[in-house]
């Protein structure tokens, strides 16, 4: 890959953004290289978690100043196709069955600020800023507002959305973007921690209660949504790690997953 770098270890895989140079910010290759990474992290039977991190001081300044250049003259065709290819990338990631967590080292822009809302965790420095900056540039955050106002919520999207203000990991954290805010020399073990317990639960479970989330989030309680959810805890209680995750603690042992 020319914009990421991955490794995997110990049922792990981390995703870098590495492109430090233009502070991680992305174009239509790393829109690419993303999508096709965490397609292929989701069907790897043998990745039990992902973490997306960055090198250098910024986590993601958003779009690429190049790639921008070239979108000015784009027809409209043409801006349909690549915010289609953004959205995809976002889905990718927000979709995929593996959790996935945020570890945000610096400053996160715009654009960034979406890679972020698609993971299930989010992780952050405190010395990181965060900044919605569309407005300034005569545009606005539209591909990324699905993810970004489920993260934030409304009220603080419409601050942010509108005002461009930059605003700190303490703000982040308060308005429930980011769940855990560390200093720099603590960043590693935090997500490490998070990790850790993430690999040591049910693989199916884990899985099962992501896509709950998504399912559930922002639904009426209707008959037919409690039906769904009486559905879903009989089939997962039928399963084979739901049933051995009962046998094994009635029997006060490891879990064969964790064998």
């Amino acid at each position: 890959m020319q914009t990421l770098s991955l490794t995997i270890q110990h049922a792990v895989a981390t995703v870098t953004l590495n492109r430090p140079d233009v502070r991680n910010a992305f174009n239509e290759t790393t829109i690419a290289e993303i999508t096709q990474v965490f397609q292929a992290l989701d069907a790897d039977a043998a990745v039990r978690a992902i973490v997306l991190a960055a090198n250098g001081p910024a986590f993601c300044a958003g779009a690429d100043l190049n790639w921008m250049k070239k979108m000015a003259d784009y027809t409209h065709a043409e801006n349909l196709a690549d915010a289609g290819q953004l959205a995809a990338m976002l889905a990718a990631i927000y979709r995929c069955s593996k959790p996935v967590v945020a570890k945000v080292q610096g400053d996160c822009y715009a654009g960034g600020m979406g890679l972020v809302a698609a993971c299930d965790i989010a992780v952050s420095v405190d010395s990181a800023n965060y900044c919605l900056s569309e407005v300034k540039l005569g545009l606005i955050p539209a591909t990324i507002s699905p993810y970004v106002i489920k993260a934030m919520g409304e009220s603080a999207a419409r601050r942010y959305f509108i005002t461009a203000e930059r605003f700190n990991a303490a703000e982040a954290q308060r308005i429930g973007f980011v769940h855990e805010v560390v200093s720099t020399d603590m960043l590693d073990s935090k997500v490490a921690e998070i990790v850790k317990a993430l690999v040591s639960n049910s693989p199916h479970a884990v899985r099962q209660a992501k896509r709950l989330v998504q399912d559930v989030a922002s639904r009426e309680l209707t008959p037919e949504l409690i039906a769904a959810t009486v559905e879903g805890i009989a089939q997962i209680r039928a399963s084979d790690e739901g049933r051995e995750g009962v046998r094994s603690f009635l029997e006060k042992r490891k879990p064969e997953w964790l064998v």
